[in-house]
């Protein structure tokens, strides 16, 4: 019931994820940030049971700072990917397998931005733009209608903001306020969240503008 969405372009990438924090039928929390800053140019969007991506998302982040401490510098997106993979690998072999669905964006002096996917089987694989959980059944093809190698940092926010609301108008769960962050060679930034209010508000200048 969970949505991650994230795009990899030429010069930055951007992570958005939802807001909600959802258990059976209740909402727990409608302000959770599942977006975790791991390193200076990395972050991880984590979506799956609400105990094991917490947990996780800090393991790893921790585990980062550690290498940094040991070695005097941060390990790259592919490192951080890899070491991740192969660790949810090792836990899915035990009777305590992490049940966490990622998207690790990060930023490299060598390959640029760079965008991962990994899932709770412990598969990963590079994507230009990929999502996780059920919006990504709505999103997918409008980001492979819309995406653009070369997209300004604006044109890839507008292309988060018409995955979303194809999310509010599809997906019967739902899911209002999206936290949006971004990772460029300047290290990780924090954009405006994409919220109903927002969109609601668009929506009706639009059409007011149509008229």
């Amino acid at each position: 019931m969970e949505s991650l969405l994230g795009i990899a372009c030429k010069d930055f990438v951007i992570v958005a994820a939802d807001m909600m924090n959802i258990h059976s039928i209740m909402v727990m929390k409608d302000d959770e940030d599942k977006i975790y800053k791991v390193a200076d140019r990395l972050i991880m969007g984590v979506c799956g049971e609400a105990g094991d991506t917490t947990q996780y998302a800090e393991y790893i982040a921790k585990n980062m700072q550690l290498y940094k401490m040991r070695n005097g510098y941060e390990l790259s997106p592919y490192a951080a990917a890899n070491f991740t993979r192969g660790n949810l690998a090792e836990y899915l072999r035990t009777r305590s397998p992490y049940n966490v669905n990622m998207l690790l964006a990060g930023y490299s002096d060598e390959k640029g931005p760079q965008l991962y996917f990994l899932d709770y089987l412990a598969s990963m694989h590079e994507m230009r733009f990929t999502s996780h959980g059920y919006g990504g059944m709505f999103s997918l093809s409008i980001m492979d209608r819309y995406y653009k190698r070369d997209m300004t940092v604006e044109e890839g926010y507008e292309l988060l903001k018409k995955c979303v609301r194809e999310i509010k108008k599809r997906f019967v769960v739902n899911l209002p306020n999206f936290t949006v962050k971004l990772v460029d060679k300047d290290g990780v930034k924090v954009l405006p969240p994409i919220t109903q209010k927002d969109l609601v508000l668009e929506d009706a200048k639009k059409s007011e503008g149509e008229k």
